[in-house]
Formats: C-alpha cells, sequence, structure tokens
C-alpha cells in the first residue's frame, strides 16, 4: 500500500505518531518533543485512552492514536469468543472515542469503523488486528490525501516569499502546505505563537517547519500584536479542532484573540480543514476544560507560588465575522456559505 507520509517531516510520519506493533502501541510523547524523542508504550487500550487524555499526542494524533487504539484491543480479546469479542471492541471504540470531549465525534467516526472492520474480519475467520491496522493505515492515508488538497489551496493563498502566522500545532496541514510550497517552489517565512500552556507551536509546528528548511521565527503569544505591526505577516492560518456549518470553529485557546488582532490589522485569517456535519453551530462545541495545575507548572517546575488558582480551556470558539475563509477540500468558503460544503456528498475523510 503506498503511505501518503512520504517527504513529511518525522513528526508526521506514521510510525511517529502512533503504531501498533505486537501487542503494544507506541505513541510519541509530544509532551516533551524535541527535548527528548521519547515513545509512551501502551499494553491495553485504556492506556492509549489515558495517553490521549494526558496530550501525550493532540491535535490530529489522536486519530491515529484511537485506531491503533482499536488494533491493540482486538488484540486484549483475542482468545474470547466471537460474541465477547465484538462486545468488548464496541465498548473500546466508545472509551477511545470520548478520550477528549471536543473531538469525540470525530474520534467516533474512527473507531467505530474499526469495530466494524473487526467484526467482518470476525465474520470471515481473519484476524481483527491486522484488519484494524489495515484500515487505520488506509484512513491515515484518506486523511493525508484529503488534506494535501487543502494544503494545496492553501499555499495558492500565501503569498511568494510572504511571512505567516501560526497558531498552535496544525499536524497534517503543517506538512501539506510544506510539500504544495516545494512542489510550486514557493517560498515562505513562518512566525510560530508559542502556544502556551504546551507550547506546541514553539515544539511541534516550529520543529517541522525548520526540519524543512522554511525560516522559522517563535514568538511567545503576547507579541502577536507587535509582529503584526511591525514584523510584515501577511496571512493568519490555523487548523480547527472543529467546524461548525454556520462557520464557528473551536480550536486551541488564544486562537480567538489572535483572530481578532488579525480582523484590527487588516491580515486574513484561513481556517483549514473539514467542517463537522453533526456541529451546527457555536452550541453544539464542547470546550474541554483541564487540570490547571498544567498552568500552573510546566514539565514538573511551578510557575507560581502556593494557593495561587488557574484555569485551562483547551480550545477557545472563534465566531465566522473574524474568518476570512474555511480552506476546505472542496476550496475556500467565507464562512457564510459553509453550509455549501455539503450540498454534495463529502468525501470519506476519516
Amino acid at each position: 500500500m503506498k503511505r501518503m507520509d512520504e517527504d513529511m517531516p518525522f513528526l508526521l510520519q506514521y510510525e511517529h505518531v502512533a503504531w501498533y506493533e505486537d501487542g503494544r502501541v507506541r505513541i510519541l510523547d509530544r509532551r516533551v518533543y524535541p527535548t527528548e524523542v521519547r515513545f509512551v508504550e501502551c499494553t491495553a487500550y485504556h492506556e492509549v485512552v489515558q495517553a490521549i487524555a494526558d496530550m501525550v499526542t493532540q491535535s490530529a494524533g489522536p486519530y491515529t492514536a484511537v485506531g491503533m487504539g482499536m488494533a491493540l484491543a482486538a488484540y486484549e480479546v483475542r482468545e474470547k469468543g466471537k460474541t465477547e469479542q465484538i462486545a468488548f471492541l464496541r465498548q473500546a471504540a466508545h472509551d477511545l472515542a470520548h478520550a477528549r470531549p471536543t473531538t469525540a465525534n470525530r474520534y467516533g467516526i474512527i473507531t467505530e469503523h474499526c469495530a466494524q472492520v473487526a467484526e467482518a474480519a470476525l465474520e470471515a475467520g481473519a484476524d481483527p488486528v491486522e484488519a484494524i491496522v489495515e484500515a487505520t493505515v488506509e484512513s491515515l492515508n484518506r486523511r493525508y490525501g484529503t488534506m494535501q488538497i487543502v494544503g494545496d489551496y492553501l499555499a495558492d493563498l500565501i503569498p511568494n516569499r510572504g511571512t505567516i502566522l501560526t497558531q498552535c500545532f496544525g499536524e497534517t496541514i503543517v506538512g501539506t502546505v510544506m510539500r504544495a510550497a516545494r512542489r510550486t517552489g514557493k517560498d515562505f517565512r513562518v512566525f510560530c505563537a508559542e502556544t502556551r500552556p504546551y507550547l506546541q507551536g514553539a515544539r511541534l509546528t516550529a520543529s517541522c517547519f525548520a526540519q524543512m528548511g522554511f525560516d522559522t521565527t517563535v514568538i511567545t503569544d503576547n507579541m502577536v500584536a507587535y509582529a503584526m505591526e511591525r514584523e510584515g505577516i501577511d496571512l493568519f492560518t490555523s487548523a480547527a479542532d472543529t467546524i461548525a456549518r454556520d462557520g464557528h470553529i473551536a480550536n486551541k485557546i488564544g486562537t480567538f484573540q489572535l483572530a481578532i488582532l488579525a480582523k484590527h490589522f487588516g491580515i486574513p485569517y484561513f481556517v483549514t480543514g473539514v467542517p463537522d456535519g453533526d456541529k451546527q453551530g457555536a452550541e453544539d462545541i464542547v470546550i474541554e476544560m483541564r487540570d490547571p495545575e498544567q498552568v500552573l507548572s510546566y514539565r514538573g517546575i511551578p510557575n507560581t507560588v502556593p494557593g495561587v488558582k488557574a484555569i485551562y480551556p483547551s480550545f477557545d470558539v472563534v465566531p465566522p465575522h473574524l474568518i476570512s475563509g474555511v480552506v476546505t477540500d472542496q476550496g475556500v468558503f467565507v464562512p457564510d456559505a459553509l453550509r455549501h460544503y455539503f450540498d454534495r456528498e463529502p468525501k470519506t475523510f476519516y
């Protein structure tokens, strides 16, 4: 099977996201990359659930991890009867899908498909573990292929030798827009907002762009207005953890304020991704609230004195009037017209 991670940076190669082999799932620990290249090994699917909840992998990484977690679940119950195996896999599909609430709908598409593939394999007397791994790689290929189309559209929007600002780690779109730029000979500078409190923009996004030879600069989150005013930023772009039909999007906390600044400075903001058909508007978006301790400390080092409180909403919601366009596999939509994305049957994404 041809793989779509060819020419991708280290972080986006399939085995470096999450991978099942011999009764284990290895997940790259993005919480410490690039300081360390360390993998978390899971020997039960519940450990994959916990790894996703703990943000061992994030952005689109869980899309791979939940599929490989389903293979691990099939391995765990391999010696049971067919009925018990199917029931176990159905429970695993639910648990893995709900590892994080904001994107449970997207994870659920993957885990439900894996459960169906496993059930068909069992009915045919085939190995469900092997069938799930193959289905997960096929899903990865579909997603990378679809996001390459999105990356091509986004690359067309970036001026040659221009400057873009990114927020958090857009995972697949980071790799595909670079691949599109390299194919067409386009070059651009990248400013990466560091994205507190986990610093994905600094550790992950900046690593990918720099490894692929792009002029890459990291700024702290409170330097964005300065950079927009003085550094010649032509375009602000982010992925989205969910895109509602009415044009509201949710992305890493802080995206809303960057969108406000972009509007103030007249810089277009383009969101990338595939809209969620099951979310009509902002009221359907669940904001995950994480452990405030992750704000009060970083890598075990306290940031505050005892007694200080914190909050940690993982995402915020950006309203449509701040978004210049949503870049999809069907082209670029103004938010008010995003509902027309569903006028034709979308391709299977996951």
